[in-house]
């Protein structure tokens, strides 16, 4: 990542990390081969699906890692556009829904 906000995620990160805590970054990373894993979903799907909730999320290592996995596993440029879109509307959707608490708060006060 250019114009470091965020520093680069370096081998030697890594290695700290699973060197700091090994059981917990083994379990860590056989959870995550397990999910990404073909099963009733293909890899491909997986992929845009993790495409999306990174952007929810807004993890920019997230982001830039699924994007290139959905690319590997087959997804169009356009397939991962469109998984970003719908991430975006599920976000606004949420904050939509939700409008529904004040609303509720503000009918209690009139």
């Amino acid at each position: 990542m250019a114009d470091e906000i965020y520093p680069a995620a370096t081998a030697d990160i890594y290695n700290r990390r699973k060197e700091l805590t090994p059981k917990a970054n083994e379990a860590f990373e056989a959870f995550s081969k397990a999910v990404f894993a073909e099963g009733a979903l293909d890899e491909k799907t997986k992929q845009l699906i993790a495409v999306a909730v990174a952007h929810v999320t807004q993890c920019p290592y997230c982001i830039q890692g699924h994007t290139k996995l959905a690319h590997r596993k087959g997804a169009s440029d356009e397939q991962i556009m469109e998984a970003i879109w719908v991430a975006a509307e599920m976000r606004a959707g949420g904050a939509y829904a939700h409008s529904t608490l004040a609303l509720t708060e503000l009918n209690k006060l009139h």
